[in-house]
């Protein structure tokens, strides 16, 4: 009688469970009953197979069964262990590129940027459902660099109350919030994303002069001596770019993070001159760009020298010369390894200077101001100090008797001073409590022409302007390489190739096949 009743609860039991499954799908609304279901169901069956443990274990003493047993466990123990790796992998995962540009891989400033968050930083992408997958290999790579970065992806179509919250005008906006701070990315691009969360750590767009009337490099010129590749670069790293005429003006903006002067062929005013001590006694930043005099009547600009010597750093009259067999060109010097500064820190990629001059620290310093050298050229290279040789027809060669100095040779240095902070400008809140302690920097090339368009393609040039900006900015966390462009993999072929690759897969190939065939029946036969 017992084992008639075990019988029907294991047969209750069993219809409670698929009930419970059929409300799954069928009736989610009364998934409450379902749960309550599936528990009732499961315990009538474990109790039905408590009843039957003689027959269990009469069973169990066969030798099918025992096989069947071992099998069993041997099943379970490979599905276990499956279970244990997929959970592992989930939580400790590795990522490998196998793409020749690294294409698949963040750059270094992106990591910097990542691995720099001390808050979450939540990423909601608001585009087609047919169309979300475009952003999750890009945002999946930022939440393997990073714990704190958390992303969202909603159909704003499905949603729509959730997009008019966050006011989405289009399709493809990627909305990033930090710290309360909130900014807008339309690109799924690594550079407009890592931008857009640059934009949300800084809370604020720093401003970046280019003095003008002087003959200085236009930052908003577009041909070959123009700055409006590194300019578009800048505004990328969250500076705005204006140009500034001091002579039209009384001091340097209250707004201005720093301020740039370019390859100038006339020398500064007084007042100008007296406008820029100012501005860098108050926390002020200054790059300065001086190309050689490469001309007897060029002008030496000499208050332009004496600024840069109150900071520690004195100008060669020269030309650096570099017969290291990179260019064709002696005048064209060319870096490829960098002293230890903040601005190079993992920087080793090659770049270009075409006619410059040498930038040397002063030695021991001035007033307490030591400089660093930056960027240095190779052993095969000097200073020439005798301009009229370079265009000679007897060519350059390193005479120490005359002057020249031998390589390395220094062409770039920089130098930084604690300062007193400069007053906020108006409506602009005072600086945080952690915010970096306010110093004066200044950084000299001697050349001008390094980050110009005509430059552009060489990589390093871009990266190392820009880098040496976000460090006047004391940006530090900016300072690295840039996100790297898809290179073109495509391939050109002139007509006679293209009519041999038809040909080839046209006619040879399948011809080679069955000439296979042919031979491989005429052996068997």
């Amino acid at each position: 009688m017992l084992q008639r009743i075990l019988g029907i609860l294991g047969w209750v039991g069993t219809a409670l469970v698929f009930a419970a499954v059929a409300i799954r799908f069928i009736r989610p609304e009364w998934d409450q009953y379902g749960v309550y279901a599936a528990w009732t169901g499961l315990g009538l069956v474990i109790l039905y197979t408590i009843g039957q443990w003689r027959e269990i274990v009469d069973y169990f003493r066969r030798r099918q069964a025992r096989y069947g047993a071992v099998a069993t466990v041997s099943v379970l123990a490979v599905l276990a262990i499956m279970v244990a790796v997929n959970y592992l992998s989930a939580r400790q995962n590795k990522r490998w590129d196998l793409t020749v540009n690294k294409q698949n891989s963040l750059s270094e400033q992106t990591v910097k940027v990542l691995q720099g968050l001390d808050s979450p930083a939540k990423f909601t992408v608001f585009d087609k459902q047919t169309d979300l997958e475009r952003f999750r290999g890009r945002l999946d790579a930022y939440g393997y660099e990073s714990t704190q970065v958390s992303v969202d992806y909603i159909d704003p179509d499905t949603k729509p109350i959730v997009a008019k919250e966050f006011d989405i005008q289009q399709y493809g906006t990627v909305v990033i919030d930090y710290k309360g701070r909130r900014e807008r990315v339309t690109s799924d691009s690594e550079q407009d994303l890592t931008n857009g969360l640059i934009k949300a750590v800084s809370g604020k767009e720093r401003s970046v002069y280019f003095l003008q009337g002087h003959g200085e490099k236009d930052p908003t010129r577009t041909e070959r001596d123009g700055y409006s590749a590194v300019a578009d670069a800048l505004k990328r790293d969250n500076f705005k770019v204006d140009t500034l005429v001091l002579a039209q003006q009384q001091d340097v903006p209250a707004d201005a993070t720093a301020v740039i002067v370019a390859g100038p062929t006339s020398d500064l005013l007084p007042e100008e001159l007296e406008a820029l001590k100012r501005y860098l006694s108050k926390a002020g930043k200054l790059m300065v760009l001086m190309d050689p005099a490469i001309t007897s009547t060029a002008p030496g600009l000499p208050n332009i020298q004496a600024l840069l010597k109150e900071w520690a750093i004195e100008l060669g009259n020269n030309v650096v010369v570099d017969i290291s067999g990179a260019t064709n060109e002696p005048s064209i010097a060319v870096a490829a390894g960098y002293p230890t500064h903040p601005i190079t820190d993992r920087f080793a990629t090659l770049t270009v200077y075409p006619l410059a001059r040498s930038v040397e620290p002063v030695s021991g310093g001035v007033n307490g101001r030591v400089a660093q050298p930056v960027v240095q050229t190779s052993a095969r290279s000097w200073a020439e100090s005798d301009l009229a040789t370079l265009t000679s027809e007897k060519g350059v060669a390193m005479e120490p008797e005359k002057g020249d100095k031998a390589g390395p040779v220094t062409i770039g240095a920089a130098v930084s001073a604690p300062s007193e902070p400069a007053a906020p400008a108006p409506g602009q809140p005072a600086p945080a409590a952690d915010a970096p302690k306010p110093e004066t920097r200044v950084v000299v090339f001697g050349d001008s022409d390094f980050p110009t368009n005509a430059y552009g393609g060489v990589a390093g040039n871009p990266n190392l302007f820009a880098n040496s900006v976000n460090w006047l900015a004391q940006q530090e966390n900016l300072i690295s390489i840039r996100p790297v462009q898809a290179g073109d993999r495509r391939i050109t072929m002139t007509a006679r190739q293209q009519t041999m690759v038809f040909f080839t897969s046209i006619f040879l190939m399948p011809a080679l096949v069955f000439g296979a065939g042919i031979y491989t029946w005429w052996r068997r036969r």
